[in-house]
Protein backbone atom coordinates (compact mmCIF):
# COMPACT_ATOMS: atom_id res chain seq x y z
CA UNK A 1 0.00 0.00 0.00
CA UNK A 2 1.25 3.76 -0.95
CA UNK A 3 1.09 6.32 1.58
CA UNK A 4 -1.54 7.83 -0.78
CA UNK A 5 -3.70 4.77 -0.38
CA UNK A 6 -2.92 4.65 3.27
CA UNK A 7 -4.21 8.71 3.78
CA UNK A 8 -7.04 7.63 1.96
CA UNK A 9 -7.89 4.81 3.54
CA UNK A 10 -8.06 6.60 6.85
CA UNK A 11 -9.84 9.90 5.80
CA UNK A 12 -12.46 7.78 4.25
CA UNK A 13 -12.85 5.79 7.51
CA UNK A 14 -13.30 8.85 9.71
CA UNK A 15 -15.95 10.45 7.27
CA UNK A 16 -17.37 7.27 6.53
CA UNK A 17 -18.06 6.52 10.41
CA UNK A 18 -18.73 10.36 10.99
CA UNK A 19 -21.47 10.36 8.66
CA UNK A 20 -22.77 6.84 10.33
CA UNK A 21 -22.91 8.68 13.59
CA UNK A 22 -25.02 11.47 12.43
CA UNK A 23 -27.24 9.88 10.25
CA UNK A 24 -28.32 8.01 13.65
CA UNK A 25 -30.02 11.38 14.77
CA UNK A 26 -32.14 11.42 11.62
CA UNK A 27 -35.40 8.97 10.80
CA UNK A 28 -37.03 10.56 7.42
CA UNK A 29 -36.01 10.28 4.24
CA UNK A 30 -35.07 13.79 2.90
CA UNK A 31 -32.68 14.31 5.82
CA UNK A 32 -31.13 11.33 4.94
CA UNK A 33 -30.71 12.36 1.43
CA UNK A 34 -29.20 15.77 2.18
CA UNK A 35 -26.76 14.06 4.16
CA UNK A 36 -26.14 10.86 1.93
CA UNK A 37 -25.07 13.68 -0.80
CA UNK A 38 -22.89 16.13 1.55
CA UNK A 39 -21.12 12.82 2.10
CA UNK A 40 -20.67 11.67 -1.31
CA UNK A 41 -19.65 15.30 -2.33
CA UNK A 42 -16.99 15.25 0.75
CA UNK A 43 -15.13 12.30 -0.56
CA UNK A 44 -15.51 12.77 -3.80
CA UNK A 45 -14.82 16.39 -3.61
CA UNK A 46 -11.55 15.13 -1.36
CA UNK A 47 -10.44 12.85 -4.67
CA UNK A 48 -11.21 15.87 -7.02
CA UNK A 49 -13.51 13.39 -9.05
CA UNK A 50 -16.17 15.55 -10.72
CA UNK A 51 -19.56 13.73 -11.95
CA UNK A 52 -21.25 14.65 -14.88
CA UNK A 53 -24.61 13.05 -15.76
CA UNK A 54 -25.87 12.41 -19.58
CA UNK A 55 -29.48 12.96 -20.27
CA UNK A 56 -30.12 14.51 -16.78
CA UNK A 57 -33.49 16.02 -18.67
CA UNK A 58 -34.79 12.23 -17.93
CA UNK A 59 -34.52 11.79 -14.09
CA UNK A 60 -37.47 12.20 -12.69
CA UNK A 61 -38.67 15.26 -10.42
CA UNK A 62 -40.52 12.73 -7.92
CA UNK A 63 -42.20 9.44 -7.64
CA UNK A 64 -41.21 5.71 -6.72
CA UNK A 65 -38.50 3.51 -8.50
CA UNK A 66 -36.50 0.94 -9.22
CA UNK A 67 -32.94 2.51 -9.82
CA UNK A 68 -30.85 -0.06 -11.61
CA UNK A 69 -27.07 0.89 -12.17
CA UNK A 70 -24.05 -1.27 -13.76
CA UNK A 71 -21.42 -1.83 -10.92
CA UNK A 72 -17.39 -1.54 -11.06
CA UNK A 73 -16.07 0.48 -8.26
CA UNK A 74 -16.75 1.03 -4.58
CA UNK A 75 -17.68 4.61 -5.11
CA UNK A 76 -20.92 3.72 -7.82
CA UNK A 77 -23.51 4.60 -5.03
CA UNK A 78 -21.62 8.10 -4.85
CA UNK A 79 -22.10 8.38 -8.08
CA UNK A 80 -25.61 7.44 -8.62
CA UNK A 81 -26.15 9.48 -5.01
CA UNK A 82 -24.64 12.83 -6.98
CA UNK A 83 -26.85 11.82 -10.55
CA UNK A 84 -29.99 11.93 -8.66
CA UNK A 85 -29.17 14.49 -5.77
CA UNK A 86 -31.82 17.38 -8.19
CA UNK A 87 -34.67 15.14 -7.66
CA UNK A 88 -36.80 14.07 -4.81
CA UNK A 89 -36.11 10.56 -5.48
CA UNK A 90 -34.64 8.43 -2.33
CA UNK A 91 -33.88 5.50 -2.44
CA UNK A 92 -33.01 2.29 0.30
CA UNK A 93 -29.72 0.51 -1.11
CA UNK A 94 -29.97 -3.59 -0.92
CA UNK A 95 -26.72 -3.83 1.13
CA UNK A 96 -24.84 -7.29 1.55
CA UNK A 97 -24.46 -8.66 4.62
CA UNK A 98 -20.62 -8.07 4.81
CA UNK A 99 -21.32 -4.35 4.51
CA UNK A 100 -23.47 -4.10 7.69
CA UNK A 101 -20.96 -6.03 9.44
CA UNK A 102 -17.89 -4.33 8.47
CA UNK A 103 -15.54 -2.00 11.02
CA UNK A 104 -15.27 0.55 8.44
CA UNK A 105 -18.82 0.81 6.71
CA UNK A 106 -21.44 -0.79 8.66
CA UNK A 107 -22.30 2.28 10.92
CA UNK A 108 -22.72 4.36 7.64
CA UNK A 109 -24.70 1.32 6.35
CA UNK A 110 -27.04 0.30 8.39
CA UNK A 111 -28.24 3.89 9.13
CA UNK A 112 -27.72 5.57 5.98
CA UNK A 113 -30.94 3.82 4.24
CA UNK A 114 -30.56 0.42 3.31
CA UNK A 115 -32.16 -2.82 2.91
CA UNK A 116 -30.06 -5.98 4.25
CA UNK A 117 -29.67 -9.28 1.53
CA UNK A 118 -28.15 -12.18 3.49
CA UNK A 119 -27.10 -14.08 0.63
CA UNK A 120 -26.90 -17.29 3.08
CA UNK A 121 -30.04 -16.80 4.44
CA UNK A 122 -32.32 -19.77 4.31
CA UNK A 123 -35.25 -18.53 2.91
CA UNK A 124 -35.59 -14.98 1.43
CA UNK A 125 -39.10 -13.76 2.79
CA UNK A 126 -37.92 -11.23 5.26
CA UNK A 127 -35.78 -9.88 2.61
CA UNK A 128 -38.95 -9.03 0.46
CA UNK A 129 -40.94 -8.09 3.35
CA UNK A 130 -38.43 -5.32 4.44
CA UNK A 131 -38.47 -3.97 0.66
CA UNK A 132 -42.32 -3.60 0.57
CA UNK A 133 -42.34 -1.55 4.03
CA UNK A 134 -39.91 0.35 2.41
CA UNK A 135 -41.88 0.94 -0.56
CA UNK A 136 -44.73 1.39 1.37
CA UNK A 137 -43.63 4.19 3.43
CA UNK A 138 -42.78 5.97 0.12
CA UNK A 139 -39.29 5.43 -0.71
CA UNK A 140 -37.52 3.57 -4.05
CA UNK A 141 -35.12 1.03 -4.40
CA UNK A 142 -31.61 1.42 -5.50
CA UNK A 143 -30.12 -1.62 -6.76
CA UNK A 144 -26.74 -2.92 -9.05
CA UNK A 145 -28.63 -5.93 -10.72
CA UNK A 146 -25.48 -7.80 -11.73
CA UNK A 147 -25.38 -8.56 -7.53
CA UNK A 148 -21.35 -7.70 -7.58
CA UNK A 149 -18.87 -5.30 -8.53
CA UNK A 150 -17.84 -6.10 -12.11
CA UNK A 151 -13.87 -6.89 -12.01
CA UNK A 152 -13.92 -8.58 -15.54
CA UNK A 153 -12.72 -6.60 -19.24
CA UNK A 154 -16.84 -6.70 -19.93
CA UNK A 155 -18.84 -3.70 -20.04
CA UNK A 156 -21.20 -5.48 -17.94
CA UNK A 157 -21.53 -8.88 -16.68
CA UNK A 158 -25.20 -11.14 -16.07
CA UNK A 159 -28.16 -9.61 -14.43
CA UNK A 160 -29.23 -11.67 -11.51
CA UNK A 161 -33.12 -11.92 -11.60
CA UNK A 162 -34.11 -10.75 -8.18
CA UNK A 163 -34.72 -6.97 -9.76
CA UNK A 164 -37.24 -7.99 -12.42
CA UNK A 165 -39.17 -9.71 -9.41
CA UNK A 166 -38.47 -7.10 -6.65
CA UNK A 167 -39.54 -4.69 -9.82
CA UNK A 168 -43.00 -6.59 -10.31
CA UNK A 169 -43.79 -7.58 -6.68
CA UNK A 170 -43.78 -3.91 -5.83
CA UNK A 171 -45.33 -2.57 -8.78
CA UNK A 172 -41.92 -0.51 -9.12
CA UNK A 173 -40.97 1.38 -13.02
CA UNK A 174 -37.48 0.99 -13.57
CA UNK A 175 -34.80 3.83 -13.68
CA UNK A 176 -31.69 2.75 -15.28
CA UNK A 177 -28.60 4.89 -15.00
CA UNK A 178 -25.68 3.49 -16.66
CA UNK A 179 -21.87 4.40 -15.27
CA UNK A 180 -20.08 4.97 -18.39
CA UNK A 181 -16.79 5.76 -16.90
CA UNK A 182 -14.51 3.11 -15.68
CA UNK A 183 -14.90 3.94 -12.36
CA UNK A 184 -12.49 1.74 -10.62
CA UNK A 185 -9.61 3.04 -12.77
CA UNK A 186 -10.36 6.62 -12.10
CA UNK A 187 -10.39 5.85 -8.43
CA UNK A 188 -6.86 4.45 -8.46
CA UNK A 189 -5.43 6.78 -10.16
CA UNK A 190 -7.52 10.17 -8.15
CA UNK A 191 -6.01 8.30 -4.80
CA UNK A 192 -2.23 7.89 -5.99
CA UNK A 193 -2.60 11.58 -7.38
CA UNK A 194 -5.95 13.73 -6.94
CA UNK A 195 -4.66 17.68 -8.00
CA UNK A 196 -5.71 16.81 -11.47
CA UNK A 197 -9.46 17.15 -11.51
CA UNK A 198 -10.95 13.94 -12.84
CA UNK A 199 -14.66 13.16 -14.60
CA UNK A 200 -16.80 10.08 -14.60
CA UNK A 201 -19.76 10.04 -16.31
CA UNK A 202 -22.89 8.63 -15.47
CA UNK A 203 -25.91 8.29 -18.13
CA UNK A 204 -29.38 8.75 -16.97
CA UNK A 205 -31.76 5.67 -19.49
CA UNK A 206 -36.13 6.01 -20.34
CA UNK A 207 -38.30 4.10 -17.46
CA UNK A 208 -38.97 1.07 -18.06
CA UNK A 209 -42.43 -0.30 -17.18
CA UNK A 210 -42.15 -3.06 -14.60
CA UNK A 211 -45.28 -5.04 -16.81
CA UNK A 212 -42.82 -5.15 -19.67
CA UNK A 213 -42.10 -8.48 -21.03
CA UNK A 214 -41.29 -7.92 -24.74
CA UNK A 215 -37.12 -8.88 -23.53
CA UNK A 216 -35.76 -9.60 -20.35
CA UNK A 217 -34.50 -6.46 -18.38
CA UNK A 218 -30.51 -7.20 -18.94
CA UNK A 219 -31.03 -7.28 -22.64
CA UNK A 220 -33.43 -3.89 -22.32
CA UNK A 221 -30.68 -2.24 -20.32
CA UNK A 222 -27.87 -3.27 -23.03
CA UNK A 223 -30.00 -1.66 -25.53
CA UNK A 224 -30.59 1.29 -23.94
CA UNK A 225 -27.18 1.63 -23.40
CA UNK A 226 -25.73 0.65 -26.43
CA UNK A 227 -23.56 -2.27 -24.78
CA UNK A 228 -22.48 -4.99 -27.24
CA UNK A 229 -20.30 -7.01 -25.39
Amino acid sequence: MTFNQIKMAVYSTVVTNFYGFKLTKFKNSKDKKRLRIDYANRLLNKLNIKIKVINEEKLPQDGQYLLISNHRSIIDPLIVEIATQNSSIFGYWIAKKELYDSLFFGKFTRNAGTILLDREASQMSGFFKDIKSCVKDGNSVFIFPEGTRNKTDAELTEFKEGSQIIAIKNRLPILPVFIRSKADGILKSAINDSTEQRIIEIEIGDIIDYKDKTMPLEEAYRKQFNITN
